[in-house]
């Protein structure tokens, strides 16, 4: 496991805004006002997930972003492919990318961030669509995760999970559920996934705060989806319970108005 440890004399203030976002490669959206979309939207933490690009290829613009702190983790099995980053206004503790787990590490799938008051997943989780052994790594992939972090919410860890998880969780989640039933990404085995998290004690903080608005976060770029929002809700802020319970969620939302990818920019405003 590589841990990468920080001191720090800043502190968050009262509010932390937290925003994740499937960019679709990083190279690609910084040609698409991508500066001045985060200078407008203005979060403490921003993650990203598709960054789609190898460490020798950042700029000093995207390693040095409006001067947040910057951390990465990278495919190493395929180029322009995969990967996350985040960027932070307060250094973290600690800081994981690599988990002893070479199937899924040598993706560049998670980081860990871990602040004083709550640690950070940033996760892009596998597609499936592709074939069937896709399928099955995208399932361990889950399995696997929800192991290691209820290890941590056992110890009492507040957990922020957050991410691309390439599954809508229920029909409200997407706007064609019956035509994509036997589709990857609303499979039952899938959405199964979904429930055992909630049944864990990992609450979904949009439907939490929002039950029954119909709001999605990817389009497909085939047939003007995104215009017609015939969307899916595959983006999501899971917390543990005792967040929810704390009344340190404020807000969570879906900007939907925020072009530059084929998923929109998902947030999440807390107190601590």
């Amino acid at each position: 496991m590589v841990n990468f440890e920080y001191i720090s004399d800043k502190k968050w203030e009262t509010s932390v805004k937290i925003i994740s976002w499937n960019i679709n490669g990083l190279r690609a959206v910084m040609k698409k006002d991508f500066t001045k979309i985060i200078r407008t939207l203005d979060p403490d933490i921003l993650l990203l997930q598709e960054i789609k690009l190898q460490e020798e290829q950042r700029t000093g613009e995207m390693i040095n972003l409006l001067s947040y702190e910057s951390f990465w983790s990278y495919s190493t099995v395929k180029k322009g492919y995969s990967g996350v980053a985040v960027y932070s206004k307060v250094k973290p503790e600690k800081v994981i990318t690599s988990f002893l787990k070479p199937e899924f590490d040598n993706e560049g799938r998670v980081i860990q961030l871990d602040y004083n008051d709550f640690i950070l997943f940033n996760i892009y989780f596998p597609n499936g669509q592709m074939s069937d052994e896709r399928l099955q790594y995208k399932l361990n992939f889950y399995d696997w995760f929800l192991t290691y972090a209820n290890k941590l919410k056992d110890q009492g860890k507040s957990l922020i999970i957050t991410g691309d998880f390439n599954t809508a969780h229920n029909e409200i989640d997407l706007k064609n559920p019956g035509p994509n039933a036997k589709r990857s990404g609303f499979l039952r085995i899938e959405r199964d996934i979904l429930d055992r998290m909630v049944d864990m004690g990992y609450v979904d903080t949009f439907r939490q705060l929002h039950p029954d608005q119909v709001k999605y976060s990817w389009w497909s770029y085939r047939f003007n989806a995104r215009k017609n929002n015939a969307g899916w809700r595959i983006d999501y802020f899971f917390v543990t319970k005792d967040l929810i319970d704390k009344g340190i969620v404020k807000q969570a939302f879906i900007d939907n108005d925020i072009f530059g990818s084929d998923h929109c920019p998902i947030g999440l405003m807390i107190e601590i």
